[in-house]
């Protein structure tokens, strides 16, 4: 957590970073720490008031590096550099980051803004899956409203032609393309829905929902599979739709029990919610005070490699018959929760990861 420490004198107008998601720190020209923000703060595991005044390259594994790029910057030999270095870290392994050094119209003040390159790579991944989302929300409703006006003239073509003809032979062809009408009708409804129903927020409790996932999942197999609940009690309610976040979690469990099919049918199949607070966390661009980390584990296969990176696109399924149509909507609801899902799959071992902002 961020220091409580008073303004020191002069570093006031420096507070505004203590609203950036990256690590800031503002240093002197030579190197001494003016002012650390709350997110290096964390990152270091070390209080602001031992970060300032304190030598800022010796938070790093090569010193030198930021002291070569701190004398450039003194010697106006750029307005900004970039390079990758390793932070220290208090009680834990440096972490890789990227470096940018800037210069300010402050007498003796650089900026030094450090991006962890596991934080830039989840940004790019974030940004490709807001991407995507986008696009298949558009490419959903144009697909679905192209299929709709002749799906509906082809059902009723085969109840008129069905009138009128006598052979029962005959009949059964009029009814196939009825049934399979019905059925494209009910795959175009599930793809509007997202955006069809109005998004209903209230105060929910996430372990009542986690209760009603697992009461559904228990009756729909009710031999062969553990459900393992690990619930942090002390979770506070959070502004949400009840049925959209039911059934986000409902799709996601029953993806992962076709993928236990095996494990079930030999009675060894687990499945895990799991939920617990994260604290200062960054995702979709913003960074959280508190979000709530919502898991489903499974001990099944994994998800496949070759729809690893595709498994949130709709109509890719993993499995036989599938609709590709479950993971795609437990998406589209957590982002309209400003949240996002995260997946971690190796085989024995699924966990997909719902984050979402808690107030």
């Amino acid at each position: 957590m961020g220091s409580a420490d008073a303004d020191s004198p002069g570093t006031a107008h420096l507070r505004s970073f203590d609203l950036l998601a990256t690590l800031v720190a503002v240093v002197r020209a030579n190197g001494m720490v003016l002012f650390a923000n709350s997110a290096l703060e964390d990152a270091l595991g070390t209080s602001r008031r031992v970060i300032e005044d304190s030598q800022f390259a010796d938070c790093f594994t090569e010193p030198e590096l930021l002291l070569t790029a701190l004398a450039g910057a003194r010697g106006n030999q750029f307005a900004a550099l970039r390079y990758d270095a390793h932070l220290k870290r208090l009680n834990h392994d440096p972490i890789p980051v990227h470096v940018i050094v800037t210069q300010t119209e402050q007498p003796d003040e650089i900026i030094v803004e450090l991006l962890p390159q596991e934080q830039q790579a989840r940004q790019g991944r974030e940004e490709r899956l807001a991407d995507q989302a986008q696009a298949n929300k558009e490419l959903i409703r144009n697909l679905a409203h192209e299929i709709k006006n002749p799906l509906g003239g082809i059902r009723g073509a085969a109840q008129l032609l069905e009138m009128e003809i006598d052979e029962r032979g005959l009949k059964e062809y009029t009814q196939v393309i009825i049934r399979e009408a019905d059925r494209l009708q009910s795959l175009v409804d599930r793809l509007l829905a997202p955006h069809r129903r109005a998004h209903v927020v209230e105060d929910v409790n996430i372990h009542e929902v986690c209760e009603r996932v697992r009461s559904l999942i228990m009756a729909e197999f009710p031999r062969g599979l553990k459900v393992v609940r690990d619930y942090d009690t002390s979770i506070p309610e959070l502004r949400a739709d009840r049925e959209q976040l039911i059934q986000t979690v409902l799709n996601i469990a029953q993806n992962a029990c076709q993928a236990l099919s095996e494990r079930i049918a030999r009675g060894d199949a687990r499945l895990t919610l799991r939920t617990r607070v994260a604290r200062q966390v960054t995702f979709g661009k913003q960074r959280y005070r508190l979000a709530l980390e919502l898991h489903v584990i499974d001990n099944g296969p994994g998800v496949p490699d070759s729809i690893r990176d595709r498994i949130f696109y709709p109509l890719v399924s993993g499995r036989e018959g599938g609709s590709g149509l479950g993971l795609t909507l437990a998406q589209t609801f957590v982002q309209q929760h400003h949240g996002m899902i995260e997946v971690e799959s190796v085989p024995g071992r699924t966990d997909f990861k719902i984050l979402i902002p808690l107030p």
